[in-house]
C-alpha cells in the first residue's frame, strides 16, 4: 500500500511575509515614491540621509500595517475573491490572533519611527492612522473607496515634506495633489481586475462606480497628475531633467489610457499597469533629483 506523503507545511515566518505582502515589493514601493518625492524636493534635491532612511522604513512598516489591516476587515470577504482567496488570514493559514499582533508590531515600529520626525511631522503620522485603519471599510459603505485609499497615500507627501521644512506650503499642497489623483488612477487601473468579483460581493470601487467610463476616468485622474507635476515645476524653479521625466511620465501614462480603452483587456493587464506606475514613479523621482542641478 503506497502511503503518500502529506504536503510540506510553509513555515510561519513565510506565511507571515506573505500576510505582510513583502514577497509583492511593487505595492511597497509605489507607497514610498510620494514620500520621496517629497523628502527630494523639499530639501533641494539634497536629504539627509538619516530622513531618507525614515521615510523608506516608515513607509514599510505603515504599509504592512496597512495590509494587515486590510486582511483583517477583509477576512470574510477576500475568499470570495479570485485575487485575494489565498492570502494568509482568508486561507485560514494564520489566525486573527497572529494577525492583530503583526499589525500591532507594524505600527509600533512606525510609531518608534515617527519620534525621530519634528512635531508637526509627528502628528501628521497620527493622523494617518485612522484614515489607513478605516481604508479597507470604506468599501462597504462609500462608492469611491479608492479615494480614501489616495488621501492615506497623501499623507506620505505632508508627513516628509514637513519633516525636512517644518512647515507646509504651496509646493506642498501641488504634490500632495499630484499624488492623489495619480494615486486614484491607478488604485483605479488594479480594481478593474476585480470588476466582476466586487460586483458579484456587493461590495465598492471607483472601477464599478465609474463604469463603462473608468478608462477615462483614468485618463482625468492622470491628466491632472500631469499638470499639478508641472505646475510645480514650475513654482520651485526645477531643471530640464525633471520636464523630460514628466515628459516620459506623460507618454507612459497616455499608453496605458490607450490600452485600457481597448475592448476585452485581459485581467493580468490591469496587474501590469499598476507595476508600471512603479517604474514611473522612480523615473520622476530620478528627474526630482537631478532636476536641482
Amino acid at each position: 500500500m503506497l502511503i503518500t506523503p502529506e504536503p510540506k507545511q510553509e513555515p510561519v515566518w513565510l506565511v507571515i511575509i506573505r500576510l505582510l505582502r513583502w514577497h509583492k515589493p511593487e505595492g511597497r514601493l509605489i507607497l514610498m515614491i510620494p514620500g520621496l518625492w517629497a523628502v527630494v524636493l523639499a530639501a533641494a534635491g539634497q536629504p539627509p540621509l538619516p530622513l531618507v532612511g525614515v521615510i523608506v522604513l516608515g513607509t514599510l512598516a505603515t504599509s504592512a500595517a496597512g495590509c494587515v489591516v486590510n486582511d483583517l476587515w477583509d477576512k470574510d470577504i477576500d475568499p470570495e475573491v479570485e485575487r485575494t482567496r489565498d492570502r494568509p488570514l482568508a486561507s485560514r493559514a494564520l489566525s486573527i490572533k497572529v494577525g492583530i499582533a503583526v499589525a500591532i508590531i507594524a505600527l509600533g515600529c512606525a510609531a518608534i519611527l515617527a519620534f525621530y520626525l519634528n512635531p508637526l511631522s509627528f502628528w501628521l503620522s497620527v493622523a494617518a492612522v485612522p484614515v489607513i485603519i478605516l481604508y479597507p471599510g470604506a468599501k462597504r459603505v462609500f462608492p469611491v473607496p479608492q479615494l480614501v485609499l489616495s488621501i492615506a497615500w497623501g499623507f506620505a507627501v505632508l508627513i516628509s515634506w514637513s519633516a525636512v521644512t517644518g512647515s507646509i506650503s504651496l509646493p506642498t499642497w501641488l504634490l500632495w495633489g499630484a499624488t492623489v489623483l495619480w494615486t486614484l488612477g491607478f488604485d483605479t487601473v488594479y480594481a478593474m481586475s476585480d470588476r466582476e468579483d466586487d460586483r458579484r460581493i456587493g461590495i465598492n470601487s471607483s472601477a464599478l462606480f465609474f463604469g463603462n467610463y473608468a478608462p477615462d476616468a483614468i485618463g482625468i485622474f492622470f491628466a491632472g497628475t500631469i499638470l499639478l507635476l508641472g505646475w510645480l515645476g514650475m513654482v520651485i524653479h526645477l531643471h530640464l531633467a525633471f520636464w523630460m521625466t514628466l515628459g516620459l511620465a506623460t507618454i507612459g501614462w497616455f499608453w496605458q489610457y490607450w490600452r485600457l480603452k481597448q475592448q476585452d483587456l485581459p485581467n493580468p493587464a490591469y496587474a501590469e499597469m499598476f507595476r508600471q506606475n512603479v517604474w514611473i514613479g522612480f523615473i520622476l523621482l530620478a528627474g526630482m533629483i537631478v532636476g536641482w542641478i
